[in-house]
């Protein structure tokens, strides 16, 4: 059995990821029981059909290929979401992600992240909630050092940690600045579980995703400001449980106007001086 193909899939970014997010699930699932693994079984195997449909048509060769991307997205759906959405629900959501990457694109890479955009765009039709239970806020303290260890890994092994740490930065910054002038108390849930955790989660996870992230460090640096703020308004005008998810949609949009606006420039000629 040659085993060349796994060992080389479990090298990649896509790879480590799916071990560090499977390794989450491991250690999270037991605490909420037996209704996690419908979900979780049904968002993997109807999100990777589709997209292992897709990518067969697309595909010049005609060869099936591992829908690696899908189950990624399937397994952060899952672990964003509450553990007791019906299977049905969350493996909607899943196959609408999938979907909007062949859809909402630029040139040759999907727009959004399409999780974030999966999830909020079905909000108001599914009503879902979200407990982030795969970041581990239930846990005890000694596995939970799990998702920050994992999260900095993968981070770092796709030259992502600026992005990170100019989100983290600005959002924690932010609400220390309403605490500490307006009434804290009303912002206090921002430091404890399941938020805090959920702020590391979408940092080192979702906001990292390659297609849709700058890759130069100063655009982090922006893309992340621009998503921790958008984030926080967001919070405060609105309160609405999808206010990170949705602060990285318009970080998505600065960052496909970035690319359009530095190719347009490529493209357009230079002005001769006489």
């Amino acid at each position: 059995m040659n085993l060349r193909p796994l060992q080389r899939f479990f090298a990649t970014p896509k790879g480590m990821l799916t071990i560090i997010l499977a390794a989450l699930i491991a250690v999270a699932a037991p605490h909420y029981g037996a209704v996690v693994w419908p979900s979780l079984g049904a968002a993997c195997f109807t999100a990777g059909a589709v997209d292992a449909v897709i990518l067969r048509i697309r595909s010049k060769q005609g060869k099936w290929e591992y829908p690696s991307g899908a189950v990624l997205t399937a397994m952060i759906v899952t672990m964003v979401l509450r553990p007791q959405e019906p299977w049905y629900v969350t493996s909607t959501i899943c196959v609408l992600a999938i979907l909007s990457k062949y859809v909402l694109r630029y040139r040759t890479a999907n727009i959004f992240n399409p999780a974030a955009l999966a999830i909020v765009g079905t909000f108001y039709y599914f009503h879902t909630g979200q407990s982030w239970w795969g970041a581990l806020p239930e846990m005890p303290l000694y596995v939970q050092p799990l998702l920050l260890l994992g999260g900095v890994f993968i981070a770092q092994r796709i030259n992502k940690m600026p992005l990170v740490l100019a989100f983290l930065g600005t959002h924690f910054l932010l609400f220390t600045l309403i605490a500490f002038f307006g009434d804290p108390q009303r912002v206090a849930e921002i430091y404890r579980a399941p938020d805090l955790h959920a702020a590391l989660y979408f940092a080192l996870i979702i906001l990292t995703d390659p297609p849709t992230s700058p890759t130069k460090y100063p655009d982090q640096i922006y893309c992340g400001i621009l998503t921790a703020v958008t984030s926080f308004v967001i919070f405060e005008w609105l309160g609405v449980v999808y206010f990170f998810l949705a602060g990285v949609l318009v970080g998505n949009l600065w960052e496909v106007w970035r690319r359009y606006s530095r190719n347009r420039s490529r493209r357009e000629p230079a002005v001769q001086l006489s």
